[in-house]
């Protein structure tokens, strides 16, 4: 899973991205587009059943499934036209999966805001407008081009694509995301190779003050204050819980972060796990066991034969693999079973 994060100049971004990746490599200071090349930055899922389902199997190492996050330099109002230095980038973004847009809230006078006055929803329709102008450009290119081939090629396929884009073109035109236009599957994947900024899923990111950091919000909007989960890293597990629960947080707005990503794009994880190594594997909710398999290697979706198959809840009363076996909770599953989340698997194929 690949993530871009964006925002305007100054909302916080490069202090996420480096309290995420617990680095310094982002450029985090009191001034515009001081973020230039985009960073990139690796980050484990959190996942407590690794660590249970490891002590169990006794495995000699774990490993967790990953993120990559890619902080890109701040968006001004008029990028898609060369305002500012973010444009540059936006390619840098443009096969990420989702798209994280950091707002601030956070008031401080130290911090310059690039508008003057610190408006979160003013700032998200900044960056929303910026990326739909931006996609507009491209559709247009596009557009041009289906037109003309239109003309010498008789062909469904393109007059249904020209179709999509004339209908994309109009939204764009109205400042809509290309998220919002209620495509069918059909019409999205006649898109999808042009990687348009405003059709990929978007999560919000509040940054706010330390005492607003505990909050009911929206399910597309995660409340974090950056400056807090900077100073987290710094210290250790132990001490840092016992400093969220002194505030009254259950657990790290990065966390959260991460699991709301997953559920953005509908992503589930099942595991492996044996003496040599209990693994986190992310897939789609929808994917069958064939295709899940050929996530750890292509071979074992090509010859797959079976899916050996315990829930995690069934693995943990069980005790073990040996333990939910003789309480009857292991299952053949074939071609068309559909995974779950938390399935603990073994995979039977042909060389």
């Amino acid at each position: 899973m690949k993530i871009g994060i964006v925002g305007l100049p100054n909302v916080g971004k490069s202090t996420l991205f480096n309290a995420l990746t617990r680095s310094t490599q982002a450029d985090a200071q009191n001034y515009p587009f001081c973020t230039i090349d985009p960073n990139v930055g690796i980050v484990d899922v959190p996942d407590e059943r690794l660590q249970k389902l490891a002590k169990l199997s006794k495995s000699a190492k774990i490993i967790p499934a990953i993120v990559e996050f890619v902080d890109i330099a701040g968006l001004v109002k008029g990028a898609s036209k060369g305002e500012g230095l973010g444009n540059q980038f936006l390619a840098h973004i443009r096969e990420v999966d989702a798209l994280v847009q950091v707002v601030r809230e956070f008031k401080d006078d130290t911090v310059i805001h690039v508008a003057g006055k610190v408006d979160p929803v003013e700032d998200k329709a900044i960056i929303n407008l910026e990326l739909a102008l931006a996609d507009l450009s491209t559709v247009a290119r596009v557009l041009e081009r289906t037109r003309k081939e239109t003309k010498s090629v008789a062909a469904k396929e393109i007059g249904n694509k020209l179709a999509v884009l004339e209908l994309v073109h109009k939204g764009l035109e109205q400042g809509k995301s290309v998220r919002d236009l209620d495509l069918s599957k059909e019409q999205q994947a006649m898109i999808r190779d042009l990687h348009l900024l405003s059709a990929k899923p978007m999560l919000y990111v509040l940054n706010v003050d330390e005492a607003h950091a505990v909050r009911p919000v929206s399910s597309d909007t995660v409340v974090i204050c950056a400056r807090l989960e900077a100073e987290l890293t710094a210290l250790s597990d132990e001490e840092a819980a016992a400093y969220l629960h002194e505030l009254g947080l259950e657990e790290r707005g990065l966390d959260r972060l991460v699991k709301a990503s997953y559920a953005l794009l509908n992503l589930i994880t099942y595991f492996t796990t044996g003496e040599t190594e209990t693994r986190a594997w992310t897939i789609t909710s929808d994917t069958k066991a064939p295709q899940a398999s050929g996530v750890i290697h292509t071979d074992f979706e090509k010859g797959f034969i079976k899916a050996e198959v315990i829930s995690y809840v069934d693995f943990i009363v069980g005790g073990g693999e040996l333990g939910a076996k003789e309480k009857g909770k292991f299952r053949i599953e074939g071609k068309e079973y559909i995974m779950q989340d938390g399935d603990v698997c073994h995979f039977r194929f042909n060389t």
